[in-house]
């Protein structure tokens, strides 16, 4: 499968769960990819092993927005240019209490420290993202922002405070770019697993204690492939289910059944 071939790919939180099978099967679709995560992460490494020459691994702070113009730099200086960003990095609620969803945090016994940091990685991050890669792709006439949320029930959630309302806020942030981006060539959309899944993010046992019935990262690959994809020219604004993609079905038809509109 080489649908993607000649298109270079971003992809944050690259190391490990949805990002790492994502970077892996846009690279089978021919694409190069850019894998972006924290320095000193040996999974990093691990991806570039096991995906090959067509991965470039690229640690960096993306809180930082003079590192997010590094990548960009590059991504392009490697394999000539930028045609996709696939913002997916970000912290879970694992980070807070392990057992996030059987015994919730209150928002009151939240720290400050644990908001802020929350709501940097996981919306403030994509912001950059999309900053630093939107003049490239705008002056090519063509590009893809795909921001990784989360299911609407998950955004207002008890006990879900910071990490409900930091992907609430990608969510309406994606929107806006869509918005923004009108006419240019450049899209921008939400992809989503569709439920819990089966990474890092998910530690409680107690409510989680099966963990073939989470969604599996895979399951990511086939609606991002298509987001990437030519095929999706014009498509922006959407948000898609990856769990509600058939890959029994042509690809369009899959599309319109697994989405719907970006935001509320």
């Amino acid at each position: 499968m080489t649908v993607l071939h000649g298109k270079t790919v971003i992809v944050t939180g690259a190391a490990r769960g949805l990002g790492r099978a994502m970077a892996a099967g846009l690279a089978r679709a021919g694409a190069n990819v850019v894998g972006v995560d924290l320095p000193g992460q040996p999974e990093l490494d691990h991806a570039a092993k096991e995906i090959g020459a067509a991965f470039l691994p690229m640690p960096a702070n993306i809180t930082d927005a003079r590192e997010c113009a590094r990548i960009v730099d590059a991504g392009r200086a490697r394999f000539g240019a930028i045609h996709a960003l696939v913002n997916n990095a970000g912290v879970g609620m694992q980070l807070i209490n392990p057992h996030f969803a059987s015994e919730p945090t209150r928002f009151w016994q939240l720290t400050p420290e644990q908001y802020r940091n929350t709501m940097e990685n996981n919306t403030t991050t994509q912001f950059l993202m999309a900053r630093a890669v939107a003049p490239t792709m705008i002056a090519q006439q063509w590009g893809r922002i795909i921001n990784i949320t989360t299911s609407f029930g998950t955004m207002v959630m008890a006990g879900f405070t910071p990490y409900g309302p930091s992907k609430a806020a990608a969510e309406a942030t994606a929107s806006i770019m869509a918005k923004d981006l009108a006419g240019t060539g450049v899209t921008a959309n939400v992809l989503i697993p569709g439920g819990p899944a089966d990474t890092r993010m998910v530690t409680d046992d107690r409510s989680f204690p099966d963990r073939t019935r989470l969604v599996q990262p895979a399951k990511m690959v086939a609606p991002l492939v298509w987001l990437v994809s030519d095929e999706s020219n014009g498509v922006t604004g959407r948000r898609f289910i990856a769990q509600s993609w058939d890959e029994a079905l042509p690809a369009a038809a899959a599309a319109a059944i697994a989405s719907g509109p970006v935001a509320w």
